[in-house]
């Protein structure tokens, strides 16, 4: 279906969920109340998770920079200024205001670009044709054209990424803040909030070719737009993750391969725990949201019993997968609404040892597209998939992927119980309830 055709749909979907207002304001007493999930306070930026939302509740909760002086509030309109807000006071209880789009890309990419890096010369290099596809590149010299991808990869790397401490706030100011171009890495801190953010992901400017990934090569990129990396007590609300001016339907192809630009939108990973992903739009992506990178059992060791997060009332809207793909990891997936366009290839991966609990969903997904593609299966991990609604009609998520995919069959029953959740609303109430609050310029 093309994108023309699957809006035409979407209106008249849309059309047929105006009904479900009455049973929206009924469910939430009001519009504000039906996306305001945190502590109510007058100043947004000071708003702390409420107690048993979700795994970022858990223990010490989630607080971010609730308590910061008046010292310890700034606000930013600059990339530049971003960074050194972020810098100042250590792990001080810290609030950073964003006002507008912060660019951290404004130069262009050829601003990162090393003395004598050209691409096209890249190109001739290592074409299949000539190169092979049997060594790959990472013996090549630092004055090879691999070398000065590598170096221009480098300067891009220290450019983009900002090092989120912890006891921070970082909120948007108004419906028109957010970042572009940005990797937000929170790694090994604790206590971190996110909010009404647009966040648009970063272009890699120099994807790496591999020749020997896959039977004809393929090109890897890095910067994923936001990185949870062994931190605890994290809170991403009401932002909206999006591909932007930059979507894999308008990249190129080199090598008869796309020349893929895009990471991740959300990484959880390396003994990560604890967070909450709460009314947030996911949309326009690929590989959107990995909790936990590896089988490997170095990796495994510090994973297991950890990996634990919550998703809500997220509107994971034209992505093809990853939504999440889930490793070791107890997980709850609940009143989350999945709107899939033609190129969906599916949204929960089950990986090793995963505990996925995901109920109370609502799927939209076009003509020709079946139910069973929801679930994929990696590994032979037992899930929780109950109360699920595809296109109105309630369906046993588990049953039909079996039933389609039997060479693939999945277990039921996660072995746990979520019991950290706030109101849990009926799957038929959920797209509605998703459109009216979820998404960055929604925070009061």
């Amino acid at each position: 279906m093309n994108r023309s055709k699957w809006h035409g749909h979407a209106r008249a979907r849309a059309a047929s969920l105006a009904g479900c207002t009455a049973l929206v304001l009924a469910l939430t007493g009001t519009g504000a109340q039906a996306h305001s999930p945190s502590h109510h306070h007058h100043d947004p930026a000071r708003q702390t998770l409420t107690a048993g939302d979700g795994w970022a509740s858990h223990g010490t909760g989630t607080t971010g920079g609730a308590h910061a002086g008046a010292e310890h509030v700034y606000t930013v309109t600059t990339w530049a200024g971003f960074k050194a807000a972020l810098a100042r006071g250590g792990s001080a209880p810290k609030i950073i205001k964003v006002k507008g789009t912060i660019d951290a890309v404004s130069e262009g990419c050829e601003a990162f670009a090393a003395p004598g890096y050209d691409f096209d010369a890249y190109l001739e290099k290592y074409a299949p044709q000539t190169w092979g596809l049997e060594r790959d590149l990472s013996a090549e010299p630092d004055d090879s054209p691999e070398g000065l991808r590598r170096a221009s990869a480098a300067r891009q790397d220290t450019a983009i990424k900002a090092d989120v401490p912890a006891n921070t706030t970082i909120i948007g100011v108004g419906r028109d803040a957010g970042l572009k171009g940005a990797s937000l890495q929170i790694r090994g801190v604790d206590n971190v909030i996110v909010r009404n953010l647009t966040l648009q992901s970063p272009v890699d400017c120099f994807p790496q070719w591999d020749p020997t990934d896959g039977s004809k090569g393929n090109w890897n990129s890095e910067y994923d737009t936001a990185v949870v990396y062994g931190s605890t007590h994290v809170w991403l609300d009401h932002n909206t993750f999006t591909d932007g001016e930059h979507p894999d339907s308008e990249a190129p192809t080199h090598f008869g391969m796309l020349y893929q630009q895009h990471d991740g939108e959300l990484d959880i990973v390396r003994g990560a725990n604890y967070v909450t992903a709460s009314w947030n739009v996911f949309t326009e992506h690929d590989k959107t949201i990995l909790i936990g990178n590896s089988d490997g059992e170095s990796t495994a060791v510090g994973d297991r019993g950890k990996l634990k997060a919550t998703f809500h009332h997220n509107l994971f809207s034209h992505l093809v997968e990853r939504a999440p793909r889930v490793r070791f990891g107890q997980v709850d997936v609940y009143n989350n609404h999945f709107v899939a366009d033609a190129g969906y290839s599916y949204s929960f991966g089950i990986g090793k040892e995963s505990q996925l609990v995901a109920e109370h969903n609502a799927f939209t997904l076009p003509e020709g597209i079946s139910p069973a593609k929801v679930l994929k299966r990696w590994n032979d991990s037992p899930l929780t998939a109950a109360h699920n609604r595809v296109n109105g009609r309630s369906v046993d998520l588990i049953a039909v992927h079996n039933a389609e995919i039997p060479a693939e069959t999945l277990r039921s029953g996660a072995g746990w119980t979520p019991t950290l959740r706030t109101a849990v609303h009926p799957a038929r109430a959920v797209p509605a309830l998703v459109a009216h609050g979820a998404g960055a310029g929604r925070v009061r």
